[in-house]
């Protein structure tokens, strides 16, 4: 016998506990594999044929359904009316009757195909099941080890499931090897010709969220909560939070005592990562002014979706940032597109700077002229009236 029947049935049990799998799902598998098995080594490829098995006795059955016809062309497709009746009386030509017929051994292909199709379906039939646990915990924070990193790809343990985090759901900079125990968002089940994948992030600013809401118990009381995350991983994220309580500074309690909160999250994402935590307004100009920080605002002037921000000219380049970051993100947290200038001048500072050139420039006031002019009057008739006490003597 080249397929152990009894031995294959209690493998479907000791299967079925191992991935914790439905048993009747395992047998459903194993008996499909059976019935192909059937077809090959003694049927036809189109033939319509089901196979059951005892798990307890290890029995395979084969109901094969063949259709009634006067006159027979092709046995494994139809059977004629006499021999329909002797397995139900009341056959008529034109009806489908199913025959029993017990299994006792199969050919080597047809045994060794039998034994793959099994194990290809059971994987199936574990990836499925395991997916449909982790389709609940999209949105959440997921625990996972990374097993390979490949180019720009990383693959990741997951329990049971296997994840991947593409280049853009990955911090910048931060690097990852086999064997690092993270923490990821869980972003979404995507199905491609492989099958299933969870796709995981790190980067995105959903998962920043989480983190704080992890460090945060006042968020679960809605006492705080976080009206707007804007993010650019591994550099810099902007955080609008409000309170709903009298008297609670939202701001505060999202820092924690000496920064311990903040500090957590940052742990988690990295260092390098620096985090602008704001007061959300329900006034737009407020707002805006707020998630410049740390740069101070004079102005705002709001345009449908642009807005112009006035600030001090020694607060420009804190306000615009690095590379266009700060204005950048403040946009992204606010909805609006902001054009950053610099405040200008007033007039009366203006006229001050033109009084004071003439003199800047070595040219006197009218005042200093006449005095200079009095001076020198006062000289020349001091000079005369000792050139005439010269003379008399």
């Amino acid at each position: 016998m080249e397929m152990d029947f009894k031995q294959l049935a209690q493998a479907i049990k000791l299967i079925a506990e191992e991935k914790n799998l439905p048993e009747d799902q395992v047998q459903d598998v194993v008996q499909q594999a059976l019935a192909a098995a059937w077809r090959r080594d003694y049927g036809d490829r189109e033939q319509d044929v089901r196979v059951t098995m005892n798990l307890n006795t290890g029995d395979v059955t084969a109901y094969v359904n063949k259709e009634v016809v006067e006159e027979v062309e092709n046995p494994h497709m139809q059977i004629s009316l006499p021999e329909a009746q002797v397995i139900r009386k009341n056959a008529k030509v034109g009806e489908t009757v199913e025959i029993v017929q017990p299994v006792q051994d199969f050919g080597r292909v047809a045994a060794q195909t039998a034994k793959q199709v099994i194990l290809q379906r059971l994987r199936e039939a574990e990836r499925e099941i395991v997916l449909a646990e982790y389709e609940d915990k999209i949105g959440g924070i997921v625990n996972g080890t990374v097993t390979r990193v490949e180019g720009r790809l990383v693959r990741v343990e997951l329990g049971r499931a296997q994840g991947i985090m593409p280049v853009s759901e990955q911090i910048q900079n931060e690097r990852y090897y086999p064997g690092q125990r993270l923490k990821f968002y869980l972003k979404d089940v995507e199905k491609g010709f492989r099958g299933p994948q969870l796709i995981i992030s790190r980067g995105s600013k959903e998962f920043i969220e989480l983190l704080f809401r992890a460090e945060v118990p006042e968020m679960e009381s809605d006492a705080v909560e976080i009206k707007a995350v804007a993010r650019e991983a591994g550099v810099r994220s902007k955080i609008a939070v409000a309170s709903n309580v009298q008297g609670v500074d939202p701001v505060g309690t999202f820092v924690g005592g000496h920064g311990t909160r903040i500090n957590a999250v940052r742990d988690e994402i990295g260092s390098q990562e620096m985090i602008d935590i704001v007061v959300w307004d329900e006034d737009k100009q407020a707002f805006i002014a707020n998630a410049m920080k740390p740069a101070n605002v004079t102005k705002v002037e709001i345009k449908g979706e642009k807005a112009l921000v006035i600030v001090p000219e020694d607060q420009l380049s804190i306000a615009i940032g690095k590379a266009g970051q700060n204005v950048r993100l403040a946009g992204k947290l606010t909805g609006h597109e902001l054009d950053v200038e610099a405040e200008k001048a007033a007039d009366g500072a203006k006229d001050d700077k033109k009084e004071e050139k003439p003199e800047e420039q070595g040219v006197e006031s009218k005042p200093v002229q006449q005095k200079l002019k009095k001076k020198s009057e006062l000289e020349s008739s001091l000079l005369e009236a000792i050139e005439e006490h010269g003379t008399d003597k």
